[in-house]
């Protein structure tokens, strides 16, 4: 049977006992020094610019200094549109810039050095072992290069979903993840292809659209910069349904990561292998299966973004009803439209600083929205009530900004007339009055954990010690 103790007091900081850096029983917790934060970011940092030097001396080496500048020049120019696109598929629940730092510098350098070196000792392996180092290129591009490059950017989505779990949490997550890490590698990629087609049209003189350095550019950057991406986005898919899995399901978890991996290799593997095909080859398999695949994706992807919307506009409501959001902001934080706007008005009424609050609160209450479809779901970790407090607790520090600025944008989104009171509340609610007064719901439009001005740290209602949506427990 589980007790139900009052509400937590306000936190004195964030600091406070049993929180991040805090104390439990009044003893400090001493982390070694090898889990101390700063030790594995500076380790990790520390690995991708050795890679990044060791990679840039490579590329130089084989490309010369001229190629080498050409090609960067050249293999940039997709770049912003590829990270624009996936910022753009990741503006319902925005993760952290530091992991698409991380993906991107993980694709570009460790990915890549990790490649080069591993399908250059094999190719010459095979080509020595066979006598025959035509079918050791062949063999090299479609069977070897898919499997070393695949395995290398799952790497860094692996990385992600052990380390960085609270920012992983579904398909989306996995989608942008792995195609950040797969733009990185593609990048430089296309600096030593682009760079080596420079030099070979240096010593053949040739120039213009008839010179390898054109084609090689029309072929990689303008039919199909998506390459690279689309490939792993198909390991990324693996991890983001194996996120939604709950933490019981450990054979679920691992085989949907494998499985999509296998797919990214054998896609791999059918592009590299296109110019085997025949003359028209390449373009068979981009018409026959780049294209339609990556239509599909990108309707996946979308359907999955308008899903979790409307997994905002579900969830909210109970928050609404606890006192935590004003009634419109379900809706609002349910419809981009809405979100925008917001950020706006605050930008234009209060500041950047307040639309970079409305962003922060816009984001918090859109984790809670999916922590709360999990736990409903059975999927919860067990970490729930702690998590659900801290996001709770991140929102009502931003509500005097926030909450005007989503009233606006209420008003001047809803699908229906919304009736203001002139005091930029809609609905004609009071913040601190009953939701819906006067309409028989009689729910409390006070903060649930007694939080706020003039509020004084008693209990509101019981508040369960124990994870309310964990099956195991009773």
């Amino acid at each position: 049977m589980a007790t139900f103790p009052p509400y937590p007091t306000h936190p004195s900081g964030p600091n406070g006992p049993g929180g991040p850096g805090g104390s439990v029983g009044g003893v400090r917790r001493s982390a070694h020094w090898w889990r101390r934060k700063w030790v594995r970011y500076g380790a990790l940092i520390t690995l991708l610019a050795l890679s990044g030097l060791v990679i840039l001396a490579l590329v130089r080496e084989q490309t010369g200094t001229e190629g080498f500048l050409v090609g960067l020049g050249l293999a940039v120019l997709p770049v912003p549109l590829l990270i624009a696109a996936f910022r753009w598929l990741d503006r319902v629940e925005p993760g952290p810039w530091r992991n698409l730092l991380f993906s991107f510098a993980w694709g570009a350098c460790a990915a890549a050095l990790i490649a080069i070196v591993a399908n250059s000792f094999a190719t010459k392996w095979i080509a020595t072992a066979t006598a025959d180092p035509s079918s050791a290129d062949t063999l090299g591009a479609t069977v070897i290069a898919p499997v070393v490059e695949e395995t290398a950017k799952a790497a860094a989505v692996l990385l992600i979903f052990l380390f960085r779990r609270r920012d992983f949490t579904g398909i989306v997550d996995g989608v942008v993840i792995a195609g950040v890490t797969a733009t990185g590698f593609a990048f430089t990629e296309n600096v030593l292809y682009l760079g080596t087609a420079f030099g070979t049209d240096q010593l053949s003189g040739d120039s213009g659209l008839a010179s390898v350095t054109a084609a090689t550019f029309f072929v990689r950057v303008i039919m199909s910069p998506f390459a690279h991406p689309l490939f792993t986005v198909l390991t990324g898919i693996g991890f983001g349904i194996a996120a939604l899995s709950a933490d019981r399901h450990h054979v679920r978890r691992v085989l949907l990561p494998l499985s999509g991996l296998l797919l990214a290799m054998g896609m791999h593997a059918l592009w590299n292998g296109s110019s085997t095909f025949g003359e028209f080859g390449f373009f068979a398999v981009y018409a026959a299966f780049m294209v339609p695949a990556f239509g599909l994706l990108t309707w996946l992807v979308i359907w999955t973004r308008q899903r979790e919307l409307r997994t905002v506009r579900d969830e909210l409501p109970a928050y609404t009803a606890a006192g935590w959001l004003t009634p419109p902001e379900p809706y609002v934080l349910g419809n981009m439209k809405g979100r925008r706007v917001a950020r706006e008005y605050a930008g234009l009424q209060f500041g950047q600083d307040a639309a970079r609050a409305v962003a922060e609160y816009e984001a918090y209450a859109t984790s809670l929205a999916f922590l709360r479809h999990r736990g409903r779901r059975g999927r919860a970790n067990p970490d729930f009530v702690v998590r659900e407090r801290e996001l709770l607790f991140e929102l009502w520090r931003r509500r005097e900004i926030a909450r005007p600025s989503l009233a606006y944008a209420a008003q001047a989104t809803a699908p229906m007339p919304v009736y203001g009171n002139g005091n930029g509340n809609v609905h004609g609610y009071e913040y601190g009055q009953g939701y819906d007064q006067g309409h028989g719901h009689g729910y409390g439009y006070a903060p649930a954990y007694g939080y706020g001005p003039g509020s004084s740290p008693g209990p509101a209602a019981p508040y369960p010690s124990y994870n309310p949506y964990n099956p195991y427990q009773t």
